[in-house]
């Protein structure tokens, strides 16, 4: 049966994406499909064909992570596979990190506009290549590889993957260079270039990559992984228009994509309330006095990020960050292909979970990216290489508005604190095996999520990019790095506290070995400002980071005289310090001098944000956190107003009637401190009429309001100030 495509195929690919644009603006429906034909004429059929996709897909990530050497990929599995229109449309995905669907789409959209077609050309067993964050992905380490695929001469679709890459060539060693704060310290660039032909990646593009990499193995090795990933999607979709036609393939990609259009606003429209939801974080980074951080941009900084989600009755989305700040000098800067990216994950996990997800559900929603801010940098020198610093925060915001929005519908098991910003570590220098290397360490996969409204969250389990976490297996990244663990713990108190706790993460205790340069950096985290927010009275997860390290430590001595070793810090913060040596103590970003074999090291990572009232948790499941190490018997009683106590063979019990009594305290406390909210907005209103702020807030409540009249204008009405009130500059 022959199907009528209103985009015809003789059209130049540039046409055929301007015309399928343009069917969409004046039908509002995707391509101008307006009736599902082919699911209604045999809706068995068409949902075959798309489990079928998705299973190719799925078969040919796990086919590449068996190829891939890196442990990024084959442990933790940073990486999908996906299939696109002629156009560059999503119309299925594997598992893995889907934020990189849509960003791959844009990169597919860009090299047809720029007339790529004709030069370089595209054509059958071409290899394409982009890690450009302007162009379309989220940061350089972010490396995706497409390649046509071709029917009878005709393109008829595209196969995409991203693998996460270890090591990147920037400034500082690792992928995500957090010292870059211009584009050309983020390391190497593959600006949407064609990399391969007739299924071979180029030996001169190889080269490159060797020459301008600390390991280069990793990336190499993840190309070949990626192309055989396209090329079996690629036979796949070859097989698959044998089986049902060539018209009917054509027809069948753009229903699957304007059916997930549809399916994401029924969706909406099911599980929220229409209606404007507003929500707000802050980032901010301390790094006065730190070693390697460059003077381009202020040391100490704080960022504004307002978030407002408008959801109209017919399901559609739109998430606005009017009134956030300019981007700066520094690598946490983000561009629309991220921020979009943002969006396509947190619904891929929220609200599309089913697997029938394509940029259907990416067409049902809107963003504002006020041009010039850190969302949308109106230079394209900046540097984009930690932008998940900023671009998880506000995502966080996203789901705990939408979470409002279950809530009110009554969809109580559907409501989720927030995604979890965790603080990778990086390294390089001289490895174990006396050559130099860099990577980053994906063990930051396995972090606290937050809680649910139904229960706790998961304990190193989880991050918001991605949904499959897993933090490896430590014989592993031994292979990979000169360090040896000593320890690998849950952190206790780090999940935040509330009827149902956020998720704990963990603390990671090194030894150095066997080289006598490691450079160590650890990014992507707000040091003191509480960026994994609680909802619904939930506490925020703690943030403030801090590094231990022993420099010339004995563990050496200790070791031959079979004497205790330290495998952590302690609940008690000590248990290092059976060790002697030089004890280092370092708050937030960790950049110091090298280390050396003999040191050792401690790195935590985050847990999420708690929900619910803290005076309303169980104590029963308390005592049970503390037993397991999830929480220490102080937070148990100073946080939740819970007293437990040690019992027989170290079982741990909750005294119901002591804790009973001091909950009766804690809420007759609350009663004393309370105040009308009236009279506490009259005392902040003068508060900011004085600018009785420190110089950062100042600084970044000025920006604001200088590169967004809207936000100034509601600024000054909500706190009753002047009409002509700024907020000035000076200390």
């Amino acid at each position: 049966m022959t199907f009528h495509d209103p985009i015809r195929a003789e059209m130049p690919l540039r046409d055929r994406l301007l015309a399928s644009e343009r069917l969409m603006e004046e039908t509002g429906c995707y391509d101008g499909i307006t009736d599902l034909r082919l699911r209604k004429q045999d809706p068995l059929k068409y949902e075959t064909l798309h489990t079928k996709l998705r299973a190719t897909c799925v078969s040919a990530r796990e086919m590449a992570r068996r190829i891939s050497a890196s442990p990024g990929v084959r442990e933790v599995g940073e990486m999908v596979v996906a299939l696109y229109t002629p156009e560059g449309d999503a119309v299925a995905l594997s598992n893995g990190i889907m934020v990189h669907v849509h960003t791959m789409s844009r990169f597919i959209k860009w090299m047809i506009r720029e007339g790529y077609e004709k030069n370089p050309g595209i054509n059958e067993g071409d290899i394409f290549a982009n890690n450009d964050a302007f162009i379309g992905t989220v940061q350089v380490p972010d490396v995706m590889d497409v390649i046509p695929i071709f029917w009878e001469g005709e393109l008829v679709g595209w196969a995409g993957a991203v693998c996460h890459e270890l090591e990147s060539g920037g400034i500082t060693p690792g992928g995500d260079v957090c010292l870059a704060q211009e584009r050309f310290t983020e390391g190497l660039f593959v600006c949407a270039e064609k990399i391969g032909a007739n299924d071979e990646i180029r030996r001169d593009y190889v080269i490159r990559c060797e020459r301008n990499l600390r390991m280069p193995i990793y990336w190499v090795l993840d190309e070949q992984a990626k192309v055989a990933s396209c090329i079996e999607m690629r036979e796949g979709v070859k097989a698959i228009i044998r089986e049902v036609g060539i018209d009917y393939w054509k027809r069948v990609m753009k229903e699957f994509i304007e059916e997930g259009r549809r399916g994401q606003l029924a969706r909406t429209r099911q599980l929220t309330v229409p209606g404007v939801y507003r929500g707000h974080t802050f980032y901010g980074h301390v790094t006065e006095g730190k070693q390697g951080f460059q003077p381009l941009g202020p040391m100490d900084w704080l960022y504004n990020i307002p978030v407002e989600l408008t959801i109209s009755r017919d399901g559609h989305m739109k998430l606005d960050y009017e009134g956030t700040q300019p981007w700066g000098y520094h690598s946490m800067n983000c561009t629309p292909a991220g921020m979009d990216g943002g969006m396509f994950v947190t619904l891929t996990q929220h609200m599309n979970f089913e697997g029938l997800v394509n940029d259907g559900a990416w067409m049902a929603t809107e963003l504002n990216l006020p041009y010039g801010t850190w969302t949308n940098p109106d230079n394209e020198m900046v540097a984009t290489a930690t932008s998940w610093a900023l671009l998880l925060p506000s995502y966080g915001v996203f789901q705990r508005m939408l979470s409002r929005g279950f809530l009110a519908r009554g969809f109580v098991e559907e409501v989720f604190v927030g995604q979890v910003n965790s603080p990778m570590i990086e390294m390089g220098g001289t490895s174990q095996y006396g050559t130099p290397f860099g990577m980053a360490h994906f063990e930051c996969a396995a972090a606290g999520s937050g809680a649910l409204a139904i229960k706790d969250g998961l304990d190193t389990a989880y991050v918001g990019w991605n949904p499959e976490s897993d933090m490896g297996n430590i014989e592993i990244w031994e292979q990979s790095m000169p360090m040896v663990y000593i320890g690998r713990q849950i952190l206790p108190d780090s999940g935040g506290a509330g009827k149902y706790r956020g998720g704990c993460s963990f603390l990671s205790t090194w030894l150095i070995n066997k080289t006598d340069h490691l450079r160590l950096v650890t990014s992507e985290h707000s040091s003191r400002v509480f960026d994994n927010a609680g909802m619904c009275g939930g506490y925020p997860a703690p943030t403030c980071q801090k590094h231990r390290a022993v420099r010339d430590s004995n563990v050496a001595e200790r070791i031959a005289a079979r004497q205790p070793l330290p495998h952590g810090i302690g609940h008690d913060r000590r248990e290092l310090e059976m060790l002697e040596g030089e004890h280092v103590l370092v708050e937030g970003p960790y950049i110091e001098k090298p280390h050396k074999a003999g040191d050792i090291f401690t790195h935590s990572y985050n847990g999420g944000g708690g929900f619910g009232d803290v005076l309303e948790r169980d104590p029963v499941k308390t005592a049970e956190d503390v037993e397991n190490g999830f929480l220490t018997e102080q937070a148990a009683r100073s946080v939740y107003g819970i007293v437990v106590a040690e019992g027989a063979e170290g079982r741990w019990h909750a005294d119901l009637e002591a804790t009973s009594a001091l909950r009766k305290e804690r809420l007759a406390e609350r009663l004393a401190r309370a105040r009308p909210v009236s009279e506490w907005m009259a005392e902040q209103s003068a508060r900011i009429a004085a600018r009785d702020f420190a110089p950062e807030v100042r600084a970044m409540y000025r920006e604001a309001m200088k590169l967004s009249s809207r936000f100034r204008d509601e600024f000054v009405a909500f706190w009753n100030l002047p009409a002509d009130f700024e907020m000035e500059a000076g200390e």
